[in-house]
């Protein structure tokens, strides 16, 4: 699991970011976890949520309470956008389900940031594991991931 948190601080520093990695006892998990384990809204918890678009991946940056629409975000992107499975979610982002990072993937990946989390100053992110956290102005995550603001709920 440590190596899962070093590969994305490693993969942080080459983007020029300085990430500080926070561990937990507890798990983080689920958005409400993680809110609990950091003491803020649910809703600036980022789900990172791998999902394909005409078949090809991409990552969706959701806030915590929101549920996608894969219709709307469908829309929006032009795509028939479904969910990924377990399996496609390791494999394309190199982390598993409740851990994955919104940056720092295996592969490059088109990502789509949901426009409720722009309503915070900062964010929480997964950091590799479902333990390690981080956190990160909205601005900064939109720079860092190249993402795409879209309504997804």
């Amino acid at each position: 699991m440590a190596d899962a948190v070093a590969r994305f601080t490693d993969a942080a520093k080459e983007l020029g970011f300085t990430v500080q990695v926070v561990t937990m006892d507890q798990s983080t998990h689920t958005a409400v976890e993680a809110a609990e384990a950091v003491g803020c809204e649910v809703g600036a918890i980022v789900k990172s949520l791998v999902l394909l678009a005409d078949g090809e991946p991409l990552i969706a940056l959701v806030s915590g309470p929101n549920r996608v629409d894969t219709a709307l975000l469908g829309r929006e992107l032009g795509a028939t956008v479904t969910m990924s499975d377990a399996r496609r979610v390791k494999e394309t982002t190199g982390y598993s389900i409740g851990g994955v990072p919104p940056f720092g993937h295996t592969s490059t990946l088109r990502t789509v940031i949901d426009s409720d989390l722009l309503r915070y100053e900062r964010v929480w992110a997964a950091a590799g594991t479902s333990t390690a956290v981080f956190s990160i102005d909205p601005d900064s995550l939109i720079a860092l991931t190249a993402g795409e603001v879209a309504h997804v709920s």
